[in-house]
């Protein structure tokens, strides 16, 4: 096994980032080298990834650092280790005001057990970490999930739910779990498409999804009836927010929009606002990510 390496500046990690997911859908494993340092790494046999000497290369503009290593045949044991539960608790009522009652969701990967405690209180979502992007762990899905039991603590309505670049389908599942329906999941990557089928499979919720290109292809409506989403979430990087702020046709009474960088989130909002009136109705922030929930007036 192989684990390339690239090294980048922080300001530059989103080119590199973008051009990696675009290499390696089935994941990108993020380092915090130091405060301008940022690595991702990808894994595959010898025959999958190229074995290049320690470098320096450009990708688009940014200057990176390439190296790779050999990992010993255990790694796929080992690298269990790197994939523990994730639980997102529900957001307490601010000032006594009244909450509709949610559940936490808790994301795992298969070989975690379950956590035991009632369905009504935290709901299990397993997840295959080898599949597809989205697994819990990554601080831009985390945080959408945040603001996505925000969401559905602050309203009843469970409506129709549209989820572009559905990665692994975690986000898509949760909304399903939370009794949204129902739910249309898109991503570009074949392996991303059959990755979100299978795991709403595993979790036994009804996920509608399909390959789809938001630089080309139309924006469907969900179901027969030919419904809008009341929610959609964007789990993306920003070049692909802008291209959905300028592209989705009519406005959805809620969209949580991740994968921004902190800087970057003014840009995203000021998008939705300007073509379409979403108003920002929370914004969250870990480390060097942010996610929007922005909100029809």
């Amino acid at each position: 096994m192989i684990r390339l390496a690239v090294r980048v500046r922080r300001e530059q990690a989103e080119i590199v980032l973008a051009e990696l997911l675009g290499l390696a859908p089935t994941g990108v494993e993020e380092v915090d080298v130091d405060a301008d340092t940022v690595e991702y790494a990808v894994y595959g046999p010898p025959g999958e990834l190229p074995g290049l000497p320690d470098l320096n290369a450009v990708v688009g503009e940014a200057l990176v650092e390439i190296s790779t290593t050999d990992i010993p045949d255990d790694w796929h044991e080992r690298w269990k280790e790197f994939h523990r539960p994730v639980l997102i608790v529900p957001p307490a009522p601010p000032g006594g005001d009244a909450l509709t009652a949610v559940p936490a969701i808790r994301v795992r990967p298969p070989w975690e057990a379950a956590s035991g405690a009632d369905s009504g209180q935290v709901q299990e979502i397993v997840i295959d970490p080898g599949q597809a992007f989205g697994t819990g762990g990554h601080a831009s899905t985390r945080l959408c999930l945040e603001l996505l039991l925000e969401l559905a603590a602050a309203a009843s309505d469970r409506g129709p739910v549209l989820d572009v670049g559905t990665g692994s389908g975690v986000l898509a599942i949760a909304a399903a779990r939370l009794g949204y329906a129902p739910i249309v999941g898109l991503d570009h990557e074949q392996e991303s498409v059959e990755a979100a089928a299978q795991n709403a499979h595993v979790n036994r919720v009804e996920l509608d999804v399909r390959r789809f290109d938001l630089r080309t292809d139309a924006i469907p409506a969900i179901g027969p009836a030919g419904l809008r989403p009341q929610l959609v979430l964007a789990n993306l990087l920003r070049p692909l927010l802008l291209e959905l702020a300028a592209t989705m046709p009519g406005t959805p009474a809620n969209l949580i929009a991740g994968g921004l960088l902190v800087e970057e989130a003014d840009e995203i909002a000021g998008a939705f606002a300007a073509r379409m009136g979403l108003h920002e109705r929370d914004r969250r922030a870990s480390g060097d990510w942010a996610a929007l929930w922005l909100q029809a007036r």
